[in-house]
């Protein structure tokens, strides 16, 4: 076991020195956890907004399991991903289990009704504010929906960012159907539990730096983007 004082150093070295290994695993969970936010943003952000303008029976009952999807366990989703991509499991023909594709539907799964419920919040509170307009101009559901997503644009992004953040730090899901595999699907967060219980504290924590790293990257442009909205409200 190595001192917290000389893993850091060596933690530093690595991370300066540009490390293969080191760079290879952040780049797959960037690639895994992007994309993963892209597909969930294409299903949440209409899901949301239509959920947002419509009024219907059982409009209660879908918002209230839609803001409980959004606590979903990691683990039970990696299970059920699992079930349904392993060798017995109806989708097991495709061959997707232990690979960055079956991290990437975890992820989906997990994130998806983070923004969905987000976003009909944020898409909602615009909704009444320009209902009596939308009316006036016999606007269609989708002509009003393709309208508060453009004028929702930058709150809309700080969603997407929220979720790519809940992603990236993902761990239980993805080491399930993944596996965790090296140079296959070991990504940050796995490799971070890996290098730790056999003793390698310098490549944990250059992995931890860099999650930090990006986890503040995320935060601060959640900032900015909320900064720039403010300021394009008032011109």
């Amino acid at each position: 076991m190595q001192s917290i004082s000389e893993a850091l150093g060596l933690a530093f070295a690595l991370v300066v020195s540009g490390d293969a290994d080191l760079f290879e695993i952040v780049i797959l969970s960037l690639q895994v956890s992007l994309t993963a936010t892209a597909i969930a943003c294409l299903i949440g952000l209409p899901v949301g907004a239509l959920i947002a303008i419509g009024r219907f029976r059982g409009r209660s009952a879908v918002l209230i399991l839609m803001n409980a999807l959004m606590g979903l366990p990691p683990v039970v989703v990696g299970l059920l991903v699992y079930l349904y991509l392993s060798r017995s499991g109806p989708l097991g023909f495709l061959g997707l289990l232990y690979t960055p594709t079956a991290m990437i539907i975890a992820q989906t799964i997990l994130i998806a009704p983070i923004v969905a419920a987000l976003s009909r919040q944020v898409i909602e509170d615009l909704h009444t504010e320009y209902a009596d307009q939308f009316r006036s101009l016999c606007l269609t559901r989708l002509q009003t929906v393709r309208a508060l997503l453009w004028d929702a644009r930058y709150s809309l992004l700080t969603v997407g960012l929220a979720g790519f953040g809940r992603a990236v730090a993902e761990v239980g899901a993805v080491i399930i159907v993944g596996g965790n595999i090296d140079h296959l699907t070991r990504v940050m967060t796995t490799a971070i539990a890996l290098e730790t219980s056999k003793g390698d504290l310098a490549l944990a924590l250059a992995l931890g730096i860099i999650l930090l790293v990006i986890a503040l990257g995320v935060n601060a442009a959640v900032q900015s983007v909320r900064m720039a909205a403010a300021r394009n409200a008032y011109v």
